[in-house]
């Protein structure tokens, strides 16, 4: 598989330069961070949240633990983790557990880690478990003007 359809569609459809980079099949961030061999906090992951207003893509990085208190504080509502069929028809085109963390191509309000603004680069799962997305932080940013940030990440590093 390549990145996920909607995703390509977006980053071109907005002309924004990326690059693919391909990997051995992985289960985890950390797991792809190691085997691609880049840092662990470059790569942006996406946590998929509801409530009864609906959907809200957290991006955190790799290395990092999303603290649902925090979110909850910071927006304001009741979010819990998705379910895996909501996740499965929500990114009809990607493979289970591999969500690209650009919700603006799904229609997802988007809230970003404050630790990943203003990084140089930014890589983030295209859709599957082996293909990597890699831009420009700036051009990252600018895919989702509207997107909130706020610390958003339990204290200490897990995987």
């Amino acid at each position: 598989m390549s990145i996920a359809s909607r995703v390509k569609w977006f980053l071109e459809v907005n002309r924004v330069p990326y690059e693919i980079i391909v990997h051995p099949f992985t289960r985890t961030s950390c797991e792809t961070a190691e085997v691609s061999d880049i840092p662990g906090e470059k790569l942006a992951k996406a946590v998929i949240l509801e409530d009864d207003d609906g959907f809200v893509m957290p991006v955190v990085p790799a290395t990092r633990r999303l603290d649902l208190d925090k979110i909850n504080r910071a927006l304001q509502r009741n979010l819990h983790l998705a379910t895996e069929a909501d996740a499965a028809s929500l990114f009809f085109d990607c493979n289970k557990g591999a969500i690209p963390a650009m919700g603006a191509a799904y229609g997802i309000p988007t809230i970003i880690d404050d630790e990943l603004l203003g990084l140089g680069d930014i890589y983030f799962e295209g859709g599957d478990h082996v293909d990597l997305v890699h831009m420009d932080g700036t051009d990252f940013f600018a895919l989702i003007p509207d997107a909130n940030h706020a610390d958003l990440c339990a204290s200490s590093s897990t995987s």
